[in-house]
């Protein structure tokens, strides 16, 4: 059987598609997805009608079948990437909490879940946002929106408004750093620094429950000797 997916490098989620409907024109995830791929590995510039029929098996008349033409899957491309990541950021945000240390690690998922937050497709649309004044606006919204998200999170646990702010930009504009700059850590280097980094942004540190609820999310088991002070 042929399957439609969903964009995703290490996870697809697949359900069952007629394979006489299907099989020989392929399918608009099918498409989408080849044309994530192209944009991840080397930029707009490789997504082309062409190419991604050739890497497919697939004639080129095909592609229209599912797109208008290149621009309507750049779009797609685009809305996929605020559909993940900009929305799990708010979901994350809104997620319950008890203290503000755990609001604050449930944001922290998406920086170490690519199933929330994918950080490959971030630095390909900022790149390509680069050259595209469009594009460079979806950004803009994106970021307001994010900021606008993390601020309410620090509003809900009684933070008076400019310092929610001015913590959630600091947050956000760490994790953008962290991208743009390709920061490659290991999980357990990760895990070690994450309740320092919950204790300055929110000036509260992270209880032992919460860090092994957290870490049990991410199948990181905690040193059984190990308080949360001693992630410094």
């Amino acid at each position: 059987m042929f399957r439609r997916c969903i964009l995703s490098r290490s996870t697809w989620n697949c359900r069952e598609a007629d394979l006489n409907e299907t099989v020989w024109r392929g399918s608009k995830d099918v498409w989408l997805k080849s044309a994530y791929d192209a944009f991840i590995d080397a930029g707009v510039d490789a997504v082309r009608i062409l190419p991604l029929a050739k890497k497919l098996n697939l004639s080129r008349t095909s592609f229209y079948w599912f797109f208008a033409d290149r621009e309507a899957l750049l779009d797609a491309l685009l809305q996929s990437w605020k559909a993940r990541n900009t929305a799990s950021i708010q979901q994350r945000c809104d997620a319950y909490a008890e203290t503000i240390a755990e609001a604050m690690l449930n944001v922290f998922d998406c920086w170490l879940d690519q199933s929330l937050f994918d950080s490959q497709f971030e630095f390909a649309v900022r790149s390509w946002a680069l050259q595209s004044p469009a594009v460079a606006a979806e950004i803009k919204g994106a970021d307001e929106a994010r900021i606008s998200a993390l601020t309410a999170m620090f509003v809900r646990f009684g933070f008076p408004q400019l310092a929610a702010e001015v913590r959630a930009r600091t947050i956000y504009l760490v994790q953008i750093g962290y991208i743009s700059m390709n920061t490659k850590e290991d999980l357990a280097v990760r895990m070690k620094r994450i309740p320092s980094y919950v204790e300055i942004y929110t000036g509260q540190a992270p209880q032992r429950r919460e860090m092994e609820r957290f870490a049990s999310r991410h199948k990181f088991t905690l040193n059984a000797k190990q308080g949360a002070e001693e992630f410094v």
